[in-house]
C-alpha cells in the first residue's frame, strides 16, 4: 500500500534554499523532503486505486488555470504544532482551489487541521530552534509561476519522490 503526497513543487534556487535552511536548523527529515506547498498530507492508498488516483489528478488540474506565487515572511503553527513556515502572501485562494479539487474522489480525505497553504521551514524541534528559524527567515522574499503540481509517492529508503506531474489548466 502506498503512502503518497500530491502538493506544488517550489522551483530552484528556492528551494535548495529553504531545505538546506531547514537542514541546517536541524530538521532532519528535510532531506528526503522536497520543499513544497502540500495539497494533500501523506494517505495510504491501495495499489488497485493508483490508476483512479493518477485519472482523478489529471482532471482536478483542468479546473484550475496557472498562477502565481508569493512567498513572503514567516508564520507558525503554534501552539496548536510545533512548525515555523514561509508564508503564503500570494496565490493563497487559487492553492485552496487546487486543493479541494484535487481532495475529491479517490482523494477525499479528512485533514487534521484545516487547509492553510505554506512553506514548511522547521517541524518538530524546540523552541528556541524554531524561534530562530522564525525570525531569520522573516525577510525571506521569491515570486514564481505554478503551472503544475505533483504526486509524490514515499519510499522509506529515499523520501518523497515525485511520480507524475499535472499540468494546470
Amino acid at each position: 500500500m502506498p503512502t503518497i503526497g500530491v502538493a506544488i513543487a517550489i522551483p530552484e534556487p528556492w528551494a535548495s534554499e529553504l531545505q538546506d535552511y531547514r537542514t541546517s536548523v536541524g530538521d532532519t527529515t528535510a532531506t528526503q523532503i522536497p520543499t513544497h506547498i502540500t495539497l494533500i498530507p501523506p494517505a495510504d492508498i491501495d495499489d488497485a486505486d493508483v490508476d483512479a488516483v493518477t485519472s482523478h489528478l489529471a482532471g482536478a488540474a483542468t479546473t484550475v488555470d496557472p498562477f502565481e506565487i508569493h512567498l513572503r515572511g514567516t508564520g507558525t503553527f503554534r501552539p496548536i504544532s510545533p512548525v515555523v513556515f514561509v508564508t503564503v502572501a500570494e496565490g493563497i485562494s487559487q492553492c485552496e482551489l487546487l486543493a479541494g479539487a484535487v481532495r475529491q474522489g479517490p482523494l477525499e480525505v479528512d485533514l487534521s487541521f484545516p487547509y492553510h497553504p505554506h512553506v514548511t521551514i522547521a517541524h518538530h524541534l524546540d523552541d528556541p530552534t524554531l524561534d530562530r528559524a522564525f525570525d531569520e527567515l522573516a525577510t525571506f522574499e521569491c515570486r514564481f509561476a505554478v503551472d503544475a503540481f505533483s504526486l509524490y509517492v514515499h519510499d522509506v529508503h529515499t523520501g518523497w519522490k515525485p511520480t507524475h506531474e499535472y499540468a494546470l489548466g
